[in-house]
C-alpha cells in the first residue's frame, strides 16, 4: 500500500562535524560547509488525520531508517531533473506531555536535508528561509492498514467499522502499520498535517475521485453513478438498521435501544439480513399473531332447542 502524508518543513541546520560526515557519506565527493545547506523536515507523525489514518510510533519507527539517503523533489514528480535535495538523518521526536486523538503520547519523524548552495537552488534556499517553501508531503508504502476496533486488514475488504466514529467510547480509525519502504518527500502546496492527511492512488496525483474526474472527463459520468448508488446504499443501509433495532427490542433480548444500535453499526448486509431473520422469529414467538374476532364452538343441541318453536 503506497502512502504519501503531507506534513512541514522546519528550519536551517547549523552544520557541525558530525553532521558534515553524514552528508559526505552521501557524497560523491568530500564537501565543504560551505556549500551546503541542510535544513530539517517534519516529515509524518502519529496523530490521526483527517481521512482517520495514522502511522504507528512503530511504523515511524522503521521509516527512520528507511527514509535516510532518499530524494526530496517537488509535488510526487518522479523525475531527476526535480531532484533538490537529499536526506541524510533522522530521528523520532517524542513530545509525551501532548497526547494524540487516539489516547496516546504524540511523537514525529523528524528528517534532516541537504542541497547545494548553487546559482540554481539559491532562490528555493530563500523560499525555504522565508517560509513559503514550508509544506513536504512523504511517499512511502506500508504492509497493513489496520482497523484500530477489530484488528481486521482493510485492504482485504471493509470490516464494517466506520472511520472517525466511537466504539464503547474507543474512536475507530485506520493504523498504518509495518513500513516496507520510503520513496521520497516532496514540496507540495497543501496544508499541514494533520489537515491534510493522507493522499492515496495515481502516484499521489489525485487525492479523491472527484479530482480525478476533473482531470479525466471522461470519469464523471461513472462517478455520479457510483454516488448515486452509493446514496442509495446508504440509506437502504440505514432503513436495515432500523428494522434490526426495532426487532431487537420486540424480541426481548434485554439490551436498550442504544446498545442495539451500536450493535447493528458495523454489520455488513448479509450480517444484517441474518440477525433480522433471528430477531424476527423470536419477537413472532413472544407475540404471536391471533385474530382479532373469535367465534366459540356452538353447541349443536342449544342451538337445535333454541330455534325448534319455529320449525313447521
Amino acid at each position: 500500500m503506497r502512502v504519501t502524508k503531507a506534513s512541514q518543513a522546519g528550519e536551517e541546520t547549523r552544520l557541525g562535524r558530525e553532521e558534515l560526515e553524514q552528508i559526505n557519506r552521501l557524497a560523491r565527493r568530500e564537501l565543504a560547509e560551505g556549500e551546503v545547506y541542510a535544513f530539517s523536515v517534519r516529515l509524518c507523525d502519529n496523530e490521526v488525520d483527517r481521512d482517520g489514518e495514522r502511522f504507528e510510533p512503530e511504523t515511524l519507527e522503521e521509516l527512520a531508517g528507511l527514509f535516510v539517503g532518499k530524494c526530496g523533489i517537488f509535488d510526487h514528480q518522479w523525475s531527476a531533473k526535480g531532484q533538490a535535495a537529499r536526506i541524510y538523518r533522522t530521528e523520532l521526536v517524542q513530545e509525551p506531555e501532548k497526547r494524540t486523538k487516539a489516547g496516546d503520547g504524540y511523537c514525529w519523524l523528524k528528517g534532516y536535508a541537504y542541497m547545494m548552495r548553487t546559482e540554481t537552488n539559491r532562490d528555493l534556499i530563500a523560499e525555504i528561509e522565508g517560509g513559503i517553501k514550508k509544506e513536504v508531503s512523504v511517499g512511502c508504502a506500508v504492509e497493513r492498514s489496520v482497523c484500530s476496533i477489530c484488528g481486521a486488514d482493510r485492504r482485504n475488504g471493509q470490516c464494517g467499522h466506520r472511520k472517525g466514529e466511537r466504539y464503547d467510547g474507543a474512536l475507530c480509525f485506520t493504523r498504518l502499520m509495518g513500513a516496507s519502504d520510503a520513496y521520497e518527500f516532496s514540496f507540495v502546496a497543501v496544508p499541514a498535517q494533520p489537515a491534510a492527511g493522507i493522499v492515496k492512488g495515481m502516484e499521489g496525483r489525485f487525492s479523491t475521485l472527484k479530482a480525478l474526474a476533473q482531470g479525466h472527463p471522461e470519469c464523471a459520468g461513472e462517478l455520479e453513478e457510483l454516488e448515486r448508488e452509493a446514496l442509495l446504499g446508504r440509506r437502504s443501509g440505514e432503513r436495515a438498521r432500523r428494522e434490526a433495532v426495532r426487532l431487537g427490542l420486540l424480541a426481548g433480548l434485554g439490551l436498550e435501544k442504544e446498545t442495539l444500535e451500536r450493535l447493528v453499526a458495523p454489520m455488513s448486509a448479509e450480517e444484517l439480513e441474518q440477525v433480522e431473520n433471528g430477531w424476527r422469529q423470536k419477537a413472532a414467538e413472544r407475540y404471536p399473531i391471533v385474530p382479532q374476532l373469535r367465534y366459540a364452538e356452538k353447541d349443536a343441541s342449544t342451538e337445535k332447542g333454541r330455534d325448534g318453536a319455529f320449525l313447521i
